[in-house]
């Protein structure tokens, strides 16, 4: 069995006048993509933005490589190695591509952000002949790129997607399951969040399904879940 990169355990967390998550337990070992799967308002983006340090959770532990990060700071959590990417992207419009992705790498002093720009922009061959455009002037498919490759540029430990497809054109959505599967293949360890089950399957080891801020069900997918099945555990 794969090393624990992180676990996370008795995980509750909400909103004023509202509990979202009720004792949450789930972990993702390193090298492995787990989807975390359910309707809306199933509690899959609070579970994320308490391991990234956005939502301060009230009670449970998050442990990333034996570390405790549960009410740690979200610029705390980035320097232990964890990014993430928003639904709401937070690029600076009015900077090029490049220095967008400078910007990835400026926190964590030990990254040599020119050799990891290098590394980072040949999962990009996109971004790389855009490299000095506005990102304002880019597509919502290219913007989302850009983000995923500033979140890179930190050389994370763990990197968590909220939504990676949300809003792109179908072109665009298989280009970032290509990039997805790129990553997949050189060992990134992922925790996503996608409504598009059939991104997520095709990408993801193994799927967890949140109900009504819960973990219902969790299955291999490289043992031969079947889709049917997970559409069924997530809507019934």
């Amino acid at each position: 069995m794969p090393e624990e990169l992180l676990i996370a355990r008795g995980v509750e967390a909400g909103y004023p006048g509202k509990k979202i998550l009720f004792g949450v337990d789930f972990e993702v070992h390193r090298g492995e993509v787990v989807a975390l799967l359910g309707a809306n308002g199933s509690g899959k983006s609070t579970a994320l933005n308490c391991v990234s340090g956005f939502i301060r959770p009230s009670a449970g532990s998050i442990r990333v490589d034996g570390d405790e990060l549960a009410g740690r700071r979200p610029h705390e959590i980035f320097r232990a190695g964890i990014a993430q990417v928003s639904q709401t992207r937070d690029l600076f419009p009015d900077m090029s591509v490049e220095e967008n992705l400078r910007l990835g790498a400026a926190r964590r002093p030990q990254i040599d952000a020119g050799r990891q720009l290098v590394t980072v922009l040949e999962d990009f061959p996109r971004l790389a002949e855009r490299s000095a455009q506005t990102v304002r002037s880019m597509s919502g498919g290219e913007q989302q790129m850009v983000t995923i490759a500033r979140a890179l540029m930190s050389a994370p430990k763990l990197l968590l997607l909220d939504e990676p497809s949300g809003g792109l054109a179908p072109k665009f959505v298989e280009e970032i399951g290509a990039v997805m599967m790129r990553l997949k293949e050189v060992g990134t360890t992922m925790l996503m969040v996608e409504q598009n089950l059939r991104l997520a399957l095709s990408v993801a080891d193994r799927f967890l399904v949140l109900k009504a801020g819960r973990v219902s069900e969790g299955g291999n997918l490289r043992q031969g879940g079947s889709p049917e099945a997970i559409v069924q555990s997530i809507y019934f």
